[in-house]
């Protein structure tokens, strides 16, 4: 790529050029010889050319169409790379037809005002990867990584496809030009099944969404700010789903979750 090309602002680019940290990044993916890996954001290609002396089969999704161009440039000769002008945040892996139905890992600097958006469509997948590792904002980051205690919508969000632990951390000066926070790097295990069972997922992050309607309130009360009613309207369901309607949203578990949605889900069904 020229090197008098500017990062754009708007697609808020920050490239990451700390070698060490790309080591970190490849070695907490294992990347092996067979793998087919799904780089977001190769931007410069920082990762991209560490990724590509081990896997045979390597897809760079990229939003910027200059980028796009500079890398199906560098890889043309190269037939196991393929460039794909795409926006992660709404990719379907069925348009990928180099995955069809293998396992697939994902790997990626996700620019920090899409990175939810993104982990969120890759996990509800119908074809989930396998695994990500993944650059994010250090307070996105904490959030999805969460554990009960300090969890929010987003680490239950993140908790039901997977199982989330921080690699490492990345300061400012690890990127061109430096942004004005830091980042973390995240790897999450996909699952091979929710850590929820239900019937519906919209249905479950109904409830979810309802229950950190008022996150610094009760449980019970969080419920009746999010669905318009009165605590004591909840208080019977959540005592007997087993967990104690003056605990904090933030202290429930997947299984706190599960148990709930299970107990909710059948008191809809039959009232």
């Amino acid at each position: 790529m020229p090197a008098t090309r500017r990062p754009r602002k708007s697609l808020g680019q920050h490239f990451l050029r700390d070698r060490r940290i790309v080591h970190r990044i490849v070695d907490a993916a294992d990347i092996q010889a067979d793998d087919i890996i799904v780089e977001i954001g190769p931007g410069r290609g920082a990762l991209t050319k560490s990724i590509v002396e081990v896997a045979n089969s390597v897809i760079l999704i990229e939003f910027d169409e200059d980028l796009v161009a500079d890398l199906t440039e560098r890889y043309a000769d190269n037939p196991s790379v393929r460039v794909a002008h795409a926006d992660a945040r709404t990719l379907s892996t069925s348009d990928l037809p180099e995955i069809g139905d293998r396992p697939y890992k994902v790997i990626g600097n996700l620019p920090y005002y899409a990175a939810a958006p993104i982990v969120r469509n890759l996990l509800e997948q119908t074809h989930q990867p396998e695994l990500l590792v993944v650059m994010l904002q250090r307070e996105v980051a904490r959030e999805m990584t969460a554990q009960p205690g300090k969890m929010g919508l987003l680490s239950v969000a993140t908790h039901l496809y997977a199982e989330p632990r921080t690699v490492c951390q990345a300061p400012p000066r690890a990127f061109t030009p430096r942004p004005k926070v830091h980042s973390t790097v995240i790897k999450l295990n996909v699952r091979e099944r929710p850590a929820v069972e239900f019937e519906s997922v919209d249905l479950f992050f109904t409830l979810a969404r309802a229950g950190f309607a008022a996150p610094r309130k009760t449980l019970a009360g969080s419920l009746a700010v999010g669905f318009s009613k009165k605590p004591t309207d909840f208080a019977g369901l959540i005592e007997e789903a087993g967990l104690d309607p003056r605990q904090r949203p933030a202290t429930l578990s997947m299984d706190d979750w599960g148990a709930l949605y299970a107990r909710w889900h059948s008191a809809a069904a039959s009232a």
